[in-house]
């Protein structure tokens, strides 16, 4: 009987001798985050930093069945171990099981110091899988009672989405896709009616029914679909609003404010699927940040897919302070497309898809809604037939009826999301003003406003006159300047005055 416990505790310890093959170490670290040990030649040892990056660090994660990799650390971010150093030049491609089945230098073949022991933080309870999943979008799996489960559609949208990305440290969230866009998982279902404010720190923070209480299938796993390497954060930011940082070797950085402008917040805009850039605010509109500064002096043309594509000094290479981090106020869920910042077809966003808005009843009412939302001054025209061109996909509004004064295009009457029998022939646009308006009355006549350094501001009456008067109507396509109300006639702004002795010839 006594030979028999021996013969079962060995089988024992020889299976946990084989799967343990790895671990996480060192001063501050956790289940799943800490300095990579591997086991072999029945000694611990550590691995060197060269090369290592979040592909080597996801399959640690994995390995360790602790989620996404959310950082690489190098340098012994957990502090130096001792001993052998294992492993040197490791490259995964992410997909591997196991460390051992990446490349490397062969174990024991380097020369390194433990001052390079490599490390890995992984975000433990919560992963993104499926088809087609990349370590920034994919099927969302939470791990529960030692088992991992995927989280039920209903109800799911962007807040929730923008929970999983920060957990993940995957950006902001793009979109929210329901319906297992990723395959459906197997196994159990975790959660459902999710409801977060999006600014939780952990999806377990927001509302749910309960672990494992739903009637759900896994056709209906929801996913999420993040901006990875870029995100808006600071003091008052929301999704589409906020400092804007960017992950680069491991570390979340800012962007100094050298010659930032609305280009370059139009490329942030787009790569966040946030519209068209409102503002690109400087001086640390929404905060100070700490760390690093990664970018300056970017220069983008504006329609570039990615900031990292615009031309910049290089990483890290720069001479300024937290103080100049820039920020970026971007429309939200409308935009105007195959235009200009101003002029376009116009598309808003629903259901984790743009799409267009039918001419049905359009006019210049409805545009000037749309043209004040993404500060753009006032409407000019209301193009329709598929002015700047027909789209594709979905059509989500029709009838619109706006009385011009809306806060956004949401607010005015329409026949409901998708609920049209036209075709994109009829996709409808708007053409603004751009950096004029007129306040306090009609499309035609009101106190007159320029927008500058991402403010609107107004005109003082010095020497204003009707040849003045004249190029603000041309320029509002309102016709001939009839008079030139002085002494704030419209009523006085407020903040700033950006003009004063204008002096026009009228042409």
């Amino acid at each position: 009987m006594a030979l028999q416990q021996l013969v079962c505790n060995l089988m024992i310890l020889l299976f946990c001798k084989g799967t343990l093959t790895i671990r996480l170490t060192g001063s501050g670290s956790t289940r799943c985050s800490g300095r990579v040990e591997v086991y072999h030649d029945n000694i611990w040892g550590t691995v060197c930093d060269d090369g290592w990056d979040l592909n080597d660090a996801e399959v640690v994660c994995r390995q360790l069945n602790c989620g996404s990799a959310l950082e690489a650390p190098p340098s012994a971010h957990f502090g130096a171990g001792t001993g052998q150093i294992w492993l040197d030049h490791v490259t995964c491609s992410g997909s591997e099981s196991s460390l051992t089945e990446c490349q490397h230098s062969g174990f024991g073949s380097n020369t390194c110091e433990h001052g390079q022991d490599a490390a890995v933080i992984c975000s433990d309870l919560i992963r993104l899988a499926g088809s087609g999943s990349t370590r920034c979008s994919g099927r969302v799996e939470i791990f529960h009672n030692n088992i991992w489960g995927t989280i039920s559609d209903y109800n799911w949208n962007l807040n929730d989405a923008e929970v999983v990305c920060r957990q993940l440290n995957c950006g902001s969230a793009l979109e929210a896709p329901p319906s297992a866009h990723f395959g459906a998982g197997t196994g159990q279902i975790w959660l459902d009616h999710v409801t977060c404010s999006g600014s939780e720190s952990s999806l377990t923070e927001c509302q749910h029914s309960g672990f494992g209480s739903n009637t759900c299938e896994h056709g209906q796993d929801a996913a999420v679909i993040c901006s990875d390497l870029i995100r808006l954060a600071g003091s008052g930011s929301t999704r589409c609003s906020g400092r804007v940082e960017i992950f680069h070797n491991n570390i979340w950085g800012t962007i100094s404010d050298y010659n930032w402008n609305l280009n370059d917040a139009e490329v942030v805009c787009r790569q966040l699927n946030c519209g068209s850039a409102l503002g690109n605010p400087q001086f640390d509109h929404f905060g100070a940040a700490t760390g690093q500064i990664w970018l300056s002096a970017v220069t983008c043309s504006g329609n570039e897919g990615s900031l990292t594509e615009c031309q910049h000094s290089g990483w890290g290479n720069n001479y300024y302070g937290h103080y100049d981090d820039v920020g970026v106020i971007c429309s939200g869920m409308i935009r105007l497309a195959d235009s200009t910042r101003c002029s376009g077809r116009v598309e808003v966003y629903h259901n984790n898809s743009w799409g267009t808005v039918c001419d049905d009843g359009w006019d210049l009412n409805d545009a000037e809604v749309v043209c004040r939302q993404l500060n753009c001054g006032s409407a000019l025209g209301n193009p329709q037939f598929d002015h700047f061109g027909a789209a594709t996909g979905q059509i989500w509004l029709s009838a619109v009826t706006c009385s011009g004064n809306e806060g956004s295009l949401t607010e005015c009457q329409h026949s409901g999301w998708g609920n049209n029998y036209y075709g994109h022939y009829y996709d409808v646009g708007v053409i603004c003003s751009g950096l004029i308006r007129l306040a306090g009355s009609t499309r035609c006549s009101g106190r007159v406003e320029v927008y500058h350094n991402n403010s609107w501001g107004t005109v003082c009456d010095d020497g204003w006159d009707l040849n003045d008067a004249e190029v603000v109507c041309r320029e509002l396509n309102c016709g001939s300047a009839l008079k030139v109300p002085t002494s704030a006639h419209f009523g006085a702004g407020t903040g700033q005055i950006w003009l004063d002795h204008v002096t026009c010839s009228g042409n």
